[in-house]
C-alpha cells in the first residue's frame, strides 16, 4: 500500500483564499479561492514535486492524498 501525504488547507481571511502546505510534499504552497479548486490544483502539483525531489513512490498507481481543511469562522448568537 502506498504512503498517504497528508496536505493542509488553510483559508486566508485577509487574501480570501485557501492555501496548501504539505511536510510530506516538500515543495508544495499553492493557493485558490475555493477548496475545490484548490484540490484540483493539488492533485496536479503533488506528482510533479514528488518527482522534482525523487521522492515519487516506486510503484505506479494514484497517489493517495489526505486534504485536512481547517476554516475559521464566528457564530453569533440570536439577539
Amino acid at each position: 500500500m502506498s504512503k498517504t501525504y497528508v496536505v493542509n488547507a488553510e483559508w486566508d481571511q485577509d487574501a480570501s483564499v485557501w492555501i496548501a502546505t504539505s511536510q510530506d510534499v516538500p515543495g508544495l504552497c499553492a493557493q485558490a479561492g475555493s477548496l475545490e479548486e484548490l484540490v484540483e490544483v493539488v492533485k496536479a502539483l503533488v506528482p510533479e514535486l514528488l518527482e522534482a525531489n525523487q521522492a515519487l513512490p516506486a510503484e505506479a498507481g494514484p497517489i493517495p492524498l489526505d486534504i485536512m481543511a481547517r476554516r475559521q469562522t464566528f457564530a453569533h448568537a440570536a439577539v
